[in-house]
């Protein structure tokens, strides 16, 4: 990789001449500039970081390609710098900076400029950060970046927001309270040193920001008021803009709109004292999950590893620790049947502490040795000691990172300004773009010291799993998380303490993987601009698009395996999937060290069948893809690993009752208009016939009758298409005796197709959470360019006014979403809420919102429509940033069998044709509540937990009495909802929706268009 390095440095150096030539005097406002930025020699944007005379330093990034400008914001402090008595306000000032500033004092300002110019935005709280972002089309990037300028200048934080917005921090509590995730962090956090930032309660709810501080006689505002005067200093905010703009522009911007943010030279916060100290260490705690599920967390506290970036000693052992090839730790461990994945390396905790840890997930026999395992992770602590740090592992990590530097992907510039702008505070300017992938500093001895850390001295254990409830006599304040907690007997660490061997355990071998060849295939003169089939057999469909674009040395390939056997019952059902999770996981141990070095691959079942793809790095693709096809064709299932996935597969099943109620809401919709759909319950009731010898069974069966529909994209050229393909089939036909399938056996599910005037209601209860949520969904048309342009349009309109409205003015919820749902083909527009409040009140109110939303349409000004329409055909026309984007667009128009490649393009021409006189006889036709033609299908998710079920009645009952709630008027009378008692007998009462006809018809040979 050093002529790479070397490339890098010569082209920085003329950049950093021609700009000093072009550049010569600075803006007013700037105290330090620097041009001489290492990048990607792949990378065409140019950049500049600045430090302004108020300290604040930005990126920025010239793109004169880009669809999309961005910028993004972070305050290098965060929820960890909360007051004591506060819990929770550096999130609640996250979301009060987005509800009005003394410039644009309209709470929805921000968002709605935003929504009109096809733009979005978001923010998130740390533990000592908190990071603020938007994008937006490029014309309008002034005017938004100064909507967002004023957040760190002038916030209203106005009382009645201030009274409102503390229900979202709620509900966004309430939402993550069954969340293990959040639980287990939580946990951490309560079970550190109780005079410890860390131990804080980052999120906050209604408690802590409202109810107890007005027992204290605290003016919250007045706080939020201090938090911002106190902390939003400009020496600790680094900024990232991205634009089409010169370099010159940006920083004229830049300066104009940032330089005013205060100086209150505040000293960034960092804990050089670990929250883990000795009396928190050799303690072991048994933590009772919601979900069925089993995991062990082994913790080493170690110091802030940032200052070594360079030499990297965390990268080095994490990549060993969490090695999955042969000799790994998670190789012995599956071996012995003890887990089933394992994450291992550090992690930092906040700025001045770390963390090293191991997460193992457990089977049923593995929680029964925790012991064992953490005695397994010291052996192999031990084996890394005694064979001591090898540079030749150091050098291949650093060739892959620089490898993957090289040829990053393109993100979305909101994505990429986001996830950037923290390295202003971490690294030199001059390394914003490449610190944290190019190491280059060989210190075995820095290696050595984080390996001495990890030791029985210094470890902390969890383990968790339904079992434990019995025996745990504690329960975590903000979470009610029961656990135990103990010390670790003394036996148990000298145990672990000596200093024996396992055999089994081996440093990995060298990557075979890695690429060596990244030359681009030659370019084909006559190029097609999409995909084209280049084979097509009874067999075999292929499709062909050599990558034009992105010209980096990778490929996507996709195959999908259709078969009538996969979704025929939920007993095929099950063996499917149980095929494919055992085919991944006896693989994983060849296919790691591919991962690793840039090639990804994946292999999903799905009604239709089974998908393989491979992503990635073409040099060595047709070697990882020959190695699939081989053990796919000859698969041998180990008994073992049956039993165990089997177990999780159950498991899973199970678990789904402790998912979200919006994710319940979006799975019985789906049940209810599917053609067919197997229940979880169905699925479930079935494994009891899922055994290995029915399984071993059924494979041959599955793999001999099937059509294969795949798409080579990338840096290929035709010639090596096919003989990936060929390389395919012939595993195929050497294993199996293959079977065409007839055509009418490649035809996809149809929908449901809803009575003219109909109003279904479909309750179900859940007992894990305290939230309901309701999903509405009026179903319109089947999909054609005229009906998709008509309700993404309407959804465009009516989406700012729909979270305004009822998340921000309403407060009805945390979760509230409103867009299109489309399947097989038909489409209709959906509003999720996700609420604190009885699904009926939640119903009604979202009925009261589109009431109001035909008188807004009719007063909106053909310049308000225009900039609607100019904002959706922006979303539309958006290109994607790297060709995996461009590769799923591709297949999801072959796997729907539209095959509508130029979809985006056609459609936005007729979006600019639409009128207002179009949406609102559509709206008119088929959403407003006396629409003759209207579907109205809600799905009511309801807790069911004491002292939870039927919250909200007396409000609905006020509703349902024609009074005013919260300042808006109640929905127009409707008739009495048809209750859906019985899925399958509703089901047999509607009709079918005719398919979508495909936009280009495939004759036996060759592709015709329809136009």
């Amino acid at each position: 990789m050093m002529w790479y390095l070397r490339t890098c440095r010569i082209v920085r150096n003329e950049f950093n001449r021609v700009c000093a030539r072009l550049y010569t005097t600075r803006m007013k406002g700037v105290k330090r500039c620097v041009n001489d930025i290492i990048k990607s020699a792949e990378d065409k944007r140019l950049y500049r970081c600045l430090e302004l005379q108020n300290d604040m330093k930005v990126l920025l990034i010239s793109d004169s390609s880009t669809d999309k400008s961005s910028a993004s914001l972070d305050v290098n402090v965060g929820h960890m710098s909360d007051p004591s008595r506060l819990p929770g306000l550096a999130h609640f000032c996250e979301h009060m900076l987005f509800l009005g500033t003394e410039k644009y004092p309209s709470e929805n300002e921000y968002s709605k400029f935003l929504s009109e110019h096809g733009g979005g935005s978001n923010a998130c709280t740390y533990s000592d950060h908190t990071n603020y972002y938007f994008d937006v089309v490029p014309e309008h990037f002034g005017g938004a970046l100064d909507r967002f300028a004023q957040f760190f200048l002038c916030p209203l934080f106005t009382e009645s927001a201030t009274e409102r917005e503390v229900n979202a921090v709620n509900s966004e509590h309430e939402k993550n309270i069954p969340n293990d995730s959040w639980r287990l962090d939580q946990l951490e956090k309560s079970t550190a040193k109780k005079d410890h930032a860390f131990n804080k309660f980052g999120t906050g709810n209604k408690q802590t920001l409202d109810i107890i501080p007005k027992e204290n006689g605290i003016n919250v505002r007045e706080e939020l008021l201090k938090f911002h005067d106190t902390w939003y200093s400009s020496n600790i905010m680094a900024l990232a803009i991205l634009g089409k703009e010169s370099l010159d522009e940006l920083e004229r911007m830049s300066v104009e709109l940032f330089l005013d943010v205060k100086n209150k030279n505040v000293t960034v916060p960092r804990w050089t004292e670990h929250p883990f100290g000795p009396e928190q260490l050799q303690m072991k705690g048994y933590i009772v999950p919601v979900k069925d599920i089993r995991n062990l967390n082994i913790t080493f506290p170690i110091p802030d590893l940032h200052e070594y970036y360079k030499a990297g000693p965390g990268h080095y052992l994490s990549h060993l620790f969490g090695h999955e090839g042969p000799g790994s730790l998670l190789s012995v461990l599956r071996t012995k049947g003890w887990c089933n994945s394992l994450v291992g390396g550090a992690r930092t905790g906040s700025r001045g502490f770390g963390f090293f840890g191991i997460n193992v997930d457990l089977t049923e026999e593995g929680i029964e040795h925790v012991d064992d395992i953490v005695k397994l992770v010291f052996q192999y602590v031990n084996m890394l000691k005694q064979d001591g740090p090898k540079e030749w592992i150091f050098q291949e990590y650093k060739d892959i990172i620089s490898m993957h530097f090289r040829f990053k992907d393109k993100e979305s510039p909101r994505s990429y300004v986001s996830n950037i702008v923290h390295n202003l505070h971490d690294y030199p300017l001059e390394e914003v773009l490449s610190g944290c992938f190019l190491i280059s500093d060989w210190k075995p001895d820095l290696i050595e010291m984080v390996l001495g850390y990890l030791t029985p001295e210094n470890i902390r254990v969890a383990v968790v799993g339904q079992m434990f409830e019995p025996v745990s006599n504690e329960v975590e304040k903000w979470y009610g998380t029961k656990y135990k907690l103990e010390k670790i007997p003394e036996s148990v660490l000298d145990e672990w303490r000596s200093p024996n061997l396992c055999c089994d355990l081996k440093l990995p071998p060298k990557n075979e993987f890695i690429p060596t060849d990244f030359d681009l295939m030659p370019r084909e003169e006559t190029a097609p601009l999409y995909p084209v089939i280049i084979q097509d057999t009874p067999l075999f469909r292929v499709w062909f698009k050599q990558d034009d674009e992105f010209l980096l040395p990778k490929a996507n390939l996709s195959f999908e395996f259709v078969s009538p056997l996969a979704y025929l019952d939920p007993i095929s059902c099950n063996m499917t999937y149980m095929f494919v999770q055992l085919f991944k996981d006896a693989l994983n141990e060849y296919a790691y060290a591919a991962e690793l070095a840039g090639m990804k691959w994946e292999l999903t079942n799905t009604k239709y069948g089974m998908i393989l793809g491979i992503g990635g790095y073409n040099s060595k693709q047709h070697v990882l893809l020959d190695k699939i096809m081989e053990k796919l064709t000859n698969f041998k299932i180990d008994s073992k690993r049956f039993e165990i996935l089997k177990e999780n597969y159950v498991r899973g099943l199970k678990n789904f009752e402790a998912e979200q109620p919006y994710q319940h809401a979006v799975y019985y919709l789906a049940v209810l208009l599917a053609e067919q759909a197997w229940t979880k319950e169905e699925l479930l009731n079935s494994t009891g016939e899922l055994t290995l010898e029915k399984v071993e069974a059924f494979i041959p069966q599955i793999l001999s009758k099937m059509h294969i529909e795949c798409l080579i994209h990338g840096n290929a050229d035709r010639q090596k298409a096919l003989s990936l393909v060929h390389l395919v089939e012939e595993r195929l036909q050497c294993s199996v005796s293959l079977c065409p399938l007839l055509p009418r056996q490649l035809l996809r599910n149809r929908e449901l197709q809803l009575v003219d005037g109909c109003h279904y209601v479909f309750e179900v209860g859940n007992r894990l959470h305290r939230s309901s949520c309701t999903e509405i969904y009026y179903q319109c048309h089947l999909q054609s360019t005229h009906t998709n342009m008509l309700l993404e349009l309407l959804v465009q309109i009516i989406g700012e006014p729909c979270f305004n409205i009822l998340r921000t003015k309403e407060q009805l919820g945390y979760i509230v979403f409103s867009g299109i749902r489309r399947s097989n083909g038909v489409q209709g527009l959906r509003v999720i809420v996700q609420s604190e409040r009885h699904p009926s009140y939640v119903d009604q109110r979202v009925e009261a919102f589109l009431a109001k939303m035909e008188e807004y349409i009719v007063d909106m000004t053909s310049e308000e429509f225009e900039r609607h329409k100019e904002a959706l055909a922006a979303q539309r026309l958006e290109k994607p940033k790297k060709l995996s984007v461009l590769s799923a667009r591709f297949w999801s128009e072959i796997t729907l069998q539209q095959y509508h490649f130029d979809r985006a393009n056609i459609e936005v021409a007729h979006l600019r044709t639409l009128q207002k006189k179009d949406i609102l006889n559509f709206f008119k036709e088929l959403i407003d509540h006396e629409a003759p033609c209207r579907h109205k299908l809600a799905v009511h998710v309801v807790p069911t937990a004491d002292g939870v079920a039927g919250r909200g009645a007396n409000v609905l009952h006020a509703a349902s009495d024609g009074e005013v709630v919260d300042g808006f008027a109640p929905p127009p009378p409707g008739k009495e909802p048809t209750k859906i008692e019985d899925i399958t007998d509703f089901k047999s009462s509607q009709g079918m929706f005719p398919l979508v006809q495909p936009y280009i018809s495939l004759n036996t040979n060759n592709t015709k268009s329809k136009l």
